[in-house]
């Protein structure tokens, strides 16, 4: 008997991944995209081997033409789910290697299961360099020295150390796990119209360099001031107690019942 085949990131999987992207980038009634493996052992479980084995078709999969097209194809996808309008969020509860790990890195939040979860980028172990955007999305979460030891290392890191080090948001008892994204992917969908966006771009734009990101921010909130939304929640708010002594000692939950 065969021994049963793990999920790998092929041609198969991308080329879903890649038309799901298209669908859902067009939506904007969809704020939210949370990202779950039915299989509870993998997350996914890397890229696909036997690409090794004929790599000019690899190469040649027409897979997220709209990207640049001097990246491989699971770049391309990467950067496709990357770029969403959405804010993309993942739930892993399994193992997530190579490819596996480089399309939760392309998303914007991971929370992972504390007991059963784990991520790898052991490509220079396999002769090769982490070839799906691992050199390039680590470096931002984990730091550089970091990002060296995961690729140059190539051992599992757990999902307590992916939370210490910044790989994931945060490790939770596994129990937990759909209750904290769920709850999380709920507010954020609530927000008036294009805020998640804009804090988003923000944020990115931060990267590049803090003034740039000043610069954007500014632009960005003072397109969001002029919205109706922003004058009618701050109303609200001052009038549920906002800037009163009482109402600033609890002004969490305030804001949960005026939105």
């Amino acid at each position: 008997m065969a021994a049963a085949r793990a999920p790998v990131l092929d041609a198969a999987l991308m080329t879903d991944l890649d038309r799901f992207t298209k669908v859902v980038s067009g939506d904007h009634d969809i704020r939210v995209i949370v990202f779950d493996s039915a299989d509870p052992d993998f997350f996914v479980a890397h890229g696909d081997m036997t690409t090794a084995e004929d790599p000019s078709t690899f190469v040649e999969l027409p897979i997220a033409p709209e990207q640049d097209q001097s990246l491989n194809p699971m770049m391309r996808l990467h950067e496709g789910i990357r770029s969403l309008p959405q804010i993309t969020i993942a739930k892993l509860r399994g193992l997530a290697r190579g490819g596996g790990a480089e399309l939760l890195s392309a998303m914007d939040m991971r929370f992972a299961s504390l007991e059963h979860a784990g991520m790898a980028q052991l490509e220079c172990r396999l002769g090769i360099i982490p070839g799906a955007g691992g050199t390039a999305y680590l470096p931002g979460p984990v730091g550089r020295a970091r990002t060296l030891e995961i690729i140059l290392g190539g051992q599992l890191v757990d999902a307590a150390t992916a939370e210490r080090i910044g790989w994931v948001n945060r490790a939770v008892r596994d129990t937990e796990l759909d209750h904290v994204v769920d709850t999380l992917a709920v507010r954020i969908a609530a927000l008036p119209s294009g805020v998640a966006r804009a804090a988003t771009e923000a944020v990115d734009a931060a990267v590049e360099s803090t003034s740039h990101g000043l610069r954007k921010a500014d632009e960005l909130l003072n397109g969001l001031l002029g919205e109706p939304a922003a004058e009618r929640l701050a109303e609200a708010a001052l009038a549920a107690g906002a800037q009163t002594r009482d109402g600033e000692r609890h002004l969490e939950p305030l804001v949960d019942k005026i939105t």
